[in-house]
């Protein structure tokens, strides 16, 4: 073998040797990683209670979010308008809110009557908001009839429960 083969084997043994030895550890270790999941709370500032605005808003901030009425009845009496003000005061409030106003009756009748006789109660409810300064286009309409009854039975407590307009906000 050439001493420059003989040279270079030699050398290139040296550093393959050289590459396979331990690494000597550093004296001083970077310290474990700090558990840091408890200390940040991303709801720590968060508002507490119902978003200004939403539906949990406006039922926490009303008397009712619902009128009820007689059999075949359509008219707000004195009990209805004073919830029907608690969500006028609330609207001018929340001056960019929008609500639908749903009509509902009971079971008796037959459903195009009840369809028109839900038309009417919600409307009734959106023309006395409006008559006491409720722009009428922040409002919707629209009936139900007897479809979505509240209360399950045939009997005069389920019935009143089911004669009813419903407001509800708009998102």
């Amino acid at each position: 073998m050439a001493p420059l083969t003989r040279t270079l084997v030699i050398a290139t043994a040296l550093v393959a040797l050289s590459a396979c030895s331990k690494k000597p550890k550093p004296e001083d270790l970077p310290p474990p990683p700090v558990d840091n999941s408890q200390a940040y709370d991303p709801n720590a500032n968060a508002p507490t209670g119902p978003v200004k605005g939403s539906q949990e808003d406006f039922l926490a901030s009303v008397m009712s979010d619902r009128i009820y009425f007689g059999l075949d009845q359509y008219n707000v009496d004195e009990e209805d308008q004073a919830t029907l003000r608690s969500q006028a005061q609330w609207l001018a409030q929340n001056p960019t809110a929008r609500i639908t106003i749903e009509g509902h009756a009971d079971e008796r009748g037959t459903r195009d009557y009840n369809l028109a006789l839900g038309e009417r109660r919600a409307n009734a409810a959106k023309n006395y908001l409006a008559s006491i300064g409720v722009d009428s286009s922040r409002i919707s309409t629209i009936s139900y009839g007897k479809e979505r009854p509240v209360a399950l039975g045939s009997d005069e407590a389920a019935w009143a429960q089911n004669r009813r307009a419903v407001t509800v906000t708009v998102q």
